[in-house]
């Protein structure tokens, strides 16, 4: 079941998600080069805390640290720790908040110093998907509009949608229904479709690597990797659906 949310509801959500969106923002200015992921986490947590938030990940199953930080091949879900991040790097954080009993999630990518051509064209593209994605928002709106809007994008460029983790609904729990793909093949993985009323709060996240779509996870049962080693890329806003269309929660006034 999908629990609409109140205007009241959506606005507390809303002021998670501006703490969202400075740490997103920090992490866009910090000089990555030569920080371990461990320090950058750090950095989100310092800023999380000092604005009254609690970091909605910490301790989530178990997850150790404020962040998921994953780089290069790392999808999501990467575990802060001693790797220095070097020049070229890609980095996609993944943040989440808990204000008042409600969550916000975003996440980004962002690059280290400079990057290939294909790394820069990536992360242009998924960010793009995510912006069409929200586009696409109003009352009615189908989660099959939804994912084929960001697999269209991302296919006619040359990369590939990951299948096996999706968006998702978010409020009084950091994961909610509905289940959000960005993809849509009628296949039997493919949750039901709906239509989406007013009141819906969800968290997309185009998931997007620069190969094969197939991913695994690691050894130490969180950092999910591509399969063939190459780049991935992960964007994501926390998003209410109103009657005018898509107001975007996880941002600065």
């Amino acid at each position: 079941m999908i629990r609409l949310k109140s205007r009241r509801e959506i606005e507390i959500i809303r002021r998670g998600g501006r703490i969202v969106a400075e740490a997103i923002t920090l992490v866009g200015k910090l000089k990555l080069v030569g920080m371990r992921t461990v320090e950058l986490d750090a950095e989100v947590e310092e800023l999380v805390v000092a604005r009254g938030g609690k970091p909605a990940f910490k301790g989530y199953h178990g997850f150790p640290n404020c962040c998921c930080i994953s780089l290069n091949e790392e999808l999501v879900h990467g575990i802060p720790g001693d790797r220095v991040i070097v020049e070229g790097d890609l980095v996609s954080v993944d943040i989440g908040v808990e204000l008042e009993n409600y969550f916000s999630d975003a996440a980004t990518t962002v690059a280290a110093g400079r990057v290939t051509k294909e790394a820069r064209k990536l992360m242009r593209v998924t960010r793009k998907s995510l912006e069409m994605a929200i586009d696409v928002l109003k009352p009615g709106v189908r989660l099959s509009d939804i994912g084929r809007t960001v697999q269209n994008h991302v296919e006619s460029n040359g990369f590939s949608v990951v299948r096996q983790f999706v968006g998702h609904g978010i409020g009084r729990q950091l994961w909610e229904e509905p289940q959000v793909p960005n993809f849509w093949d009628d296949g039997e993985s493919t949750p039901t479709d709906r239509a989406l009323e007013k009141g819906t709060v969800l968290a997309i996240e185009p998931m997007v690597n620069a190969g094969d779509y197939r991913v695994k996870t690691r050894p130490d049962k969180w950092t999910v990797v591509t399969c063939d080693g190459k780049l991935s890329a992960h964007y994501e806003h926390t998003i209410a659906i109103t009657e005018s269309g898509a107001d975007v929660l996880t941002m600065l006034a």
